[in-house]
């Protein structure tokens, strides 16, 4: 009896033994591509720059982490960037995929379906892949192309950064998100279905925008350049539509962001409660210390002012009543940027894409160290940042373990130079190789 019984506790602890050398197994992941990097910036945060570096990639397209040296695992492919930059995977935090701003774009309002819009994004998702841009945030687009490109990416059916979208903007009726500048029969077709007026009324369409699926809210506070109508920049949404829209989002735990120019519209959104400001043209002092209250943003989109300034001076896209926005907002946008480094504003890298081409994201680093601000602040902005603006802190914006294999390399030194950043020369999403040269 005694030796049957020490039998049965010797197999067992063997059962146990074994088990545990199989749990252990299966706990470590196998490595399936490992990036050499040259020069590393793996956490922007810290601006430190580590070299010969190997980024280990595991099969579900995530960081394993970073180790000294140029290592190699049996069985992992090994992608040459010794003689590159690497640093993570850029974030844009305002682009629109499905449209471009072109001398058609009025008749296309009446022309295009939300089919061709989203055929049309999936280009445009593409061009912005391989500029670099490997998460995008998607403000005010038809929520049936905004949405099936963005299941159509997360879904590996074509290549685009992952998106996080609002989809149809809440606007006033007849604000800027709304079809304006259209004979009245064909404004009836066109008018928007998230357009409101009352708080009971824009309540009910942001929770209908959440149904929908919308990740972010995002609302129009004041008028806006390229809403044709001479309705200027100023408050749209009242105080009690903009209290009833955050307290809608924030109850259904959407973060809420403002298209606003205006200075009085601008701090009316942060009084009410709003988490991030896009353009922010005419932010003032107290914009700035309305930002400094919870985790919010300012997205600049200096990119934006800069397009539509050159496009009010030759003609035929923009009509009259947008070309006498464009020229004040323009140079509106820059000076503000400066005041905003000033007083230490939080901000978020953002290009409202797609009123510029497509593909030419970058040019927004250039503007903002033109307004002051530092390379490494720039890309700060477009990677933790806008990570974090994005509640996306454990997935995107650095190069750490268990973080999505976003990684970008370019020639030269972004520290340096940030205009080395328009020129981006591999490009890996989600641990998928999209751009080799």
């Amino acid at each position: 009896m005694l030796q049957r019984a020490m039998t049965f506790a010797g197999a067992a602890a063997a059962l146990v033994l074994l088990a545990g050398s199989s749990f252990a197994q299966q706990q470590e992941p196998r490595v399936a591509t490992i990036v050499h990097a040259g020069r590393l910036l793996a956490d922007p945060a810290t601006g430190r720059v580590l070299t010969q570096q190997s980024i280990l990639i595991g099969a579900d397209g995530r960081v394993l982490g970073v180790e000294p040296g140029y290592v190699e695992r049996q069985g992992a492919t090994v992608i040459d960037q010794r003689n590159r930059f690497v640093l993570p995977g850029l974030i844009d935090s305002h682009v629109h995929l499905t449209s471009e701003l072109s001398p058609n774009q009025f008749i296309e309002e009446v022309t295009l379906t939300s089919s061709d819009a989203a055929l049309r994004g999936a280009e445009n998702a593409r061009k912005t892949l391989m500029a670099g841009f490997t998460t995008v945030a998607d403000l005010g687009a038809a929520n049936d192309a905004i949405f099936a490109l963005r299941r159509a990416i997360a879904e590996n059916r074509v290549p685009g950064p992952r998106i996080i979208a609002s989809g149809g903007s809440i606007t006033p009726d007849g604000g800027h998100g709304d079809a304006n500048g259209l004979a009245p029969d064909v404004l009836d077709v066109l008018r928007s279905t998230s357009a409101c007026s009352g708080a009971d009324a824009c309540r009910r369409a942001t929770r209908r925008q959440i149904q929908a699926g919308a990740d972010v809210i995002k609302i129009t506070a004041t008028g806006g350049v390229l809403s044709n109508t001479a309705a200027g920049v100023g408050q749209q949404l009242s105080d009690p539509e903009l209290e009833a829209i955050v307290d809608a989002a924030h109850a259904m735990g959407r973060r809420v962001t403002a298209h606003a120019h205006g200075v009085g519209g601008i701090n009316a959104a942060l009084r009410a409660g709003v988490d991030s400001i896009e353009h922010g043209s005419y932010a003032d002092a107290e914009t700035f210390r309305l930002l400094r209250q919870g985790n919010r943003y300012l997205v600049p989109t200096m990119m934006a002012g800069w397009w539509v300034g050159q496009l009010a001076d030759q003609g035929g896209t923009l009509s009259p009543a947008q070309a006498e926005k464009a020229r004040a907002v323009g140079p509106a946008l820059v000076a503000m940027a400066r005041r905003a480094r000033a007083a230490n504003a939080r901000i978020a890298f953002g290009t409202d894409t797609g009123v510029s081409p497509h593909g030419m994201n970058a040019r927004e680093f250039q503007l903002l160290v033109e307004a002051g601000f530092t390379p490494l602040q720039a890309i700060q902005m477009a990677t933790v940042n806008a990570a974090d603006h994005l509640q996306l802190n454990g997935t995107a914006g650095r190069l750490a373990a268990g973080h999505a294999a976003d990684i970008i390399a370019v020639d030269g030194d972004p520290l340096r130079d940030v205009t080395t950043l328009m020129n981006v020369r591999f490009v890996m999403a989600r641990g998928a190789v999209h751009r080799a040269e």
